[in-house]
């Protein structure tokens, strides 16, 4: 028997053309990216987290020389918000780039390990958990829930 699944998300030019409340996430995270340690790959990575009582929680990439030592921006995030906030949801994570790992015009993705953790914190809070992600040239996709990232997630 087949089935269908599908993803939901919202495609746009920017990030300028999302709501006000989206467009201070996708700052936090292009500030936060500056306090990137990424002496390797020269890829910054910045991630914020509105949480459900309105705070924004920011976490960037830290490489280390012992590779894969180094933790990604969305795990620093939600590994502080899950230790410090265990009893508030996260809302929306907001993950931006900048640098040669990936070229202007491709979108940013998170990787396997992130896809995993972002899908078992939305699973964890029994509740969506959106998802903005923003490429180099600005153009953003927003999803609807770490399911349409992460379909076939060991959860």
């Amino acid at each position: 028997m087949k089935k269908d699944w599908s993803v939901s998300y919202e495609d746009f030019e920017s990030w300028k053309q999302l709501d006000e409340d989206d467009r201070l996430l996708v700052q936090a995270a292009y500030e936060v990216c500056e306090n990137a340690y990424a002496p390797y790959s020269n890829f910054k990575v910045g991630a914020s987290l509105k949480m459900s009582d309105g705070q924004i929680i920011t976490g960037s990439n830290q490489e280390n020389v012992a590779f894969p030592s180094g933790l990604c921006a969305e795990r620093v995030a939600l590994f502080y918000a899950g230790s410090n906030f265990p009893h508030l949801q996260v809302n929306t994570l907001c993950i931006v780039a900048k640098g040669p790992f990936a070229s202007p015009d491709k979108l940013l993705s998170p990787c396997g390990a992130c896809r995993q953790v972002i899908a078992q914190s939305e699973d964890r809070q029994e509740n969506d958990l959106r998802v903005i992600l923003v490429s180099q040239n600005e153009r953003t996709m927003v999803f609807t829930s770490a399911k349409d990232l992460l379909p076939f997630a060991f959860i």
